[in-house]
């Protein structure tokens, strides 16, 4: 039974894990976004979140106790410079834990955990529907693309079917999400 236990101990010593989740909150503010396995996203989530609310008042005393958890200045002047204007109006929930699949070496569950505000998804959505919106391009048989406006061929030009091409790829450093393999019938 797990009666009585607040904290999960990730299999790691009381130094080894706060080290750890210092080292994981200051990636998480300073690149906005970092993969690890779930059971650690949901851990640093519960340890990020006061250091956030904390940054909503920008006070010496809030910064002495933000830096002495982070251990990192650049990640204390992310968090009360622009982190913290972003998140002025919020009340809670700064964070979102987006599953994405299994990590091919052992199966260990893994997560993308992210601040709300500087989220990716919005980004991918966005970049997906700004191509769209570009000139629809055809592909030859040999995989070069031309422009549909302009080179259409002689004779059954008007006949053949125009194919759209599918988005470009994303550029953003987003994982891909993989998924579970099911047994058998």
């Amino acid at each position: 039974m797990r009666h009585q236990n607040k904290i999960n101990p990730l299999g790691r010593t009381s130094q080894h894990r706060k080290a750890m989740l210092s080292n994981m909150a200051t990636s998480l503010i300073v690149n906005k976004h970092i993969t690890t396995t779930t059971a650690k996203a949901k851990v640093l989530r519960r340890y990020v979140e006061p250091l956030i609310t904390r940054a909503k008042q920008n006070s010496t005393h809030n910064r002495r106790i933000v830096f002495s958890l982070l251990r990192s200045k650049e990640a204390v002047d992310q968090l009360f410079g622009d982190v913290a204007e972003k998140i002025a109006s919020r009340p809670g929930g700064y964070t979102r834990i987006v599953k994405i699949g299994f990590r091919p070496g052992d199966a260990a569950d893994m997560a993308l955990i992210e601040l709300v505000d500087y989220s990716l998804l919005n980004g991918v959505q966005s970049t997906a529907a700004s191509s769209a919106d570009a000139a629809p391009k055809r592909r030859t048989r040999r995989g070069s693309t031309k422009a549909a406006s302009g080179n259409k061929t002689a004779g059954k030009g008007s006949d053949t079917k125009q194919t759209e091409k599918k988005p470009a790829a994303k550029t953003s450093n987003a994982p891909k999400i993989r998924q579970r393999k099911t047994g058998g019938a």
